[in-house]
């Protein structure tokens, strides 16, 4: 029959604490030192080891990070912020290497002085540039802004094309590029002509002249809207009588259209249609025009005065 040795519980102890772990120790111990004394700089394994799993564990969390901030985004969306998690990637293995070399024993107070000296230029340069980017991001996950969107910056009218982290493009009606940096979308008051949905209400305003028959008037107005295929039957076109004005009886035809940033062009066309159905129907378009009454107490005098004649020879 065969014996079973039976180790006490405290030799099991210390074989693990000597044999085993004592020999790893030794192992992640082993490395190099450069110099003598407290300037000593000691690069050993485990250190190199502990660098290492830093490193992955940092790529790890980031990744799933991004996972989770950015599942329920588009395609687009996502490679937006793949340059803002792989720039968080190297500020964390900036502050991993820091900490690694001080567990090194190398002295970092004079780094960390000089980075941080460093990074408040840098904030102060760069503050434009870190407002844009967290705008962006602003933009992108409340969807306050999105391509196709019809805006009005500092009186111009585009229609967005692109969406970055940074800047937002958007294309005006005379085909130019505008480059919007993304703070104003947060600081300034934007127009967005197509927010809520993507009809609009177009308004064209015309006077006529005093005496003209306002009921013609609001059906020449009214049919000339209808008859533009590109104004949306329903909501329907309506008129308003707006004021009556210094020189004329002010009318206003407001229709709806699918299409904003073509709304100049649809409005020209309504106006052309007014002026060729007001000529048809005799109804004036009147000019600007003042009466002046002038009031005197008494009648004007005429002074006559003499002229000398022009001497011999002169």
């Amino acid at each position: 029959m065969a014996k079973v040795l039976i180790m006490p519980q405290n030799k099991v102890k210390e074989v693990i604490e000597s044999d085993i772990w004592g020999t790893l120790s030794e192992i992640l111990d082993m490395g190099i030192s450069l110099g003598k004394g407290d300037d000593a700089i000691h690069i050993t394994i485990g250190l190199l080891l502990l660098l290492t799993i830093a490193f992955l564990m940092t790529s790890f969390l980031l990744k799933w990070f991004r996972y989770l901030f950015t599942r329920k985004m588009e395609g687009d969306d996502k490679l937006k912020f793949f340059s803002v998690f792989k720039f968080i990637k190297y500020v964390v293995y900036v502050v991993v290497i820091i900490f690694t070399m001080s567990a090194a024993g190398i002295n970092i107070t004079l780094l960390i002085t000089a980075s941080a000296a460093l990074f408040v230029g840098l904030g102060l340069a760069l503050q434009d540039l870190f407002q844009d980017v967290i705008a962006g991001i602003f933009i992108i996950l409340d969807k306050s802004l999105n391509v196709g969107d019809v805006v009005e910056v500092e009186g111009r009218v585009g229609k967005v094309f692109d969406i970055k982290l940074r800047t937002t493009r958007s294309l005006t009606r005379d085909d130019k590029v505008i480059i919007i940096p993304n703070h104003k979308f947060i600081t300034d008051v934007i127009y967005n002509y197509t927010q809520n949905h993507k009809t609009t209400r177009e308004g064209v305003t015309v006077g006529v002249a005093y005496g003209s028959d306002v009921q013609l008037v609001t059906d020449i107005l009214l049919q000339c809207a209808q008859e533009q295929k590109n104004v949306l039957k329903n909501p329907k076109p309506f008129v308003v009588f707006d004021d009556f004005g210094d020189s004329a009886l002010i009318f206003s035809v407001n229709f709806f259209i699918s299409d904003a940033f073509a709304s100049v062009r649809i409005k020209s066309e309504i106006r052309y249609a007014i002026d060729r159905k007001f000529r048809q129907h005799q109804v004036t378009i009147p000019f600007p025009q003042r009466d002046v009454h002038l009031f005197q107490a008494r009648p004007l005098e005429h002074t006559q005065v003499p002229v000398n004649p022009k001497k011999d020879g002169s």
